[in-house]
């Protein structure tokens, strides 16, 4: 099968109402379709990756696509997700066991096993190498990224924005300009970004992660046309790697933008 008839066919709890109905159902179908098969809702990159669609939701919906997105974790999870993230509990459902994600046939993460060790023991295990970039190539780079800043990428906090990232006492945006300048990812803005996240996961670890069996799963993502034909499609190979371009993860709206007003 080809993704979107997998997830054509697939049901799950829907955040928003606690039903289980199917991930596509209620879709425009003269929208294109942007779906995001994300890890555990407590990592990195789920949190980070909804940072970026509240960022360029109006790109978004200039291209007229609709989200659906699918995470590991239940409806407990799935709420605390919405509420720190913004993410619409309406477009976002939970797979308890990563189901979907084996189907799918997405990178299950590193999985060396020590004898007698339980399968939560050997997860924890894979992800502290992993974040270490053994079985997840790119990861360090991209750790080290956000510290030292990138000219590639946009500035993330803007100057009159205050950010709490425990245990940091909360800062003005504006402190970022005496680290380079402003108008570009500044050294240790992404990093800061990645800390509050981080602090908001570790806080709520039991609510995001009720079973720690899956937390090394790796996400997906996938856009189709109005047509149901993939146009998009990145599959994570690493943590940090939700993107092709991370500097700009969503680059691949602009040449679908361009795309579109070739054909117009």
């Amino acid at each position: 099968m080809n993704p979107y008839e997998i997830l054509s066919q697939t049901q799950r709890q829907r955040v928003s109402d606690g039903e289980m109905t199917a991930i596509l159902e209620g879709v425009d179908p003269t929208q294109k379709h942007l779906i995001l098969i994300w890890p555990q809702l407590g990592d990195f990159d789920s949190l980070e990756y909804a940072w970026w669609l509240k960022r360029e939701a109006d790109k978004l919906r200039q291209n007229q696509i609709s989200i659906r997105a699918i995470g590991i974790g239940d409806r407990a999870a799935g709420q605390q997700f919405c509420e720190y993230s913004g993410f619409p509990a309406e477009h976002l459902w939970v797979d308890p066991t990563a189901i979907l994600h084996r189907e799918l046939n997405l990178y299950s993460g590193l999985s060396l096993k020590v004898p007698g060790f339980n399968p939560g023991q050997n997860a924890w295990l894979n992800l502290l190498l992993m974040c270490a970039g053994i079985g997840s190539p790119g990861t360090l780079a991209e750790v080290f990224r956000g510290y030292k800043g990138d000219r590639t990428a946009p500035q993330l906090i803007a100057d009159d924005e205050t950010i709490q990232a425990t245990p940091l006492p909360g800062m003005q945006g504006e402190f970022f300009k005496y680290a380079g300048g402003k108008g570009f990812q500044r050294p240790f803005e992404l990093a800061t970004l990645r800390l509050k996240n981080m602090s908001e996961s570790l806080s709520q670890w039991q609510t995001y992660v009720p079973d720690p069996a899956y937390i090394t799963q790796r996400g997906a993502t996938f856009l189709f046309d109005e047509q149901r034909e993939l146009i998009y499609e990145h599959r994570d190979r690493g943590i940090l790697g939700f993107a092709q371009n991370m500097s700009q993860p969503l680059t691949f709206l602009d040449q679908i933008e361009m795309t579109t007003k070739t054909t117009a």
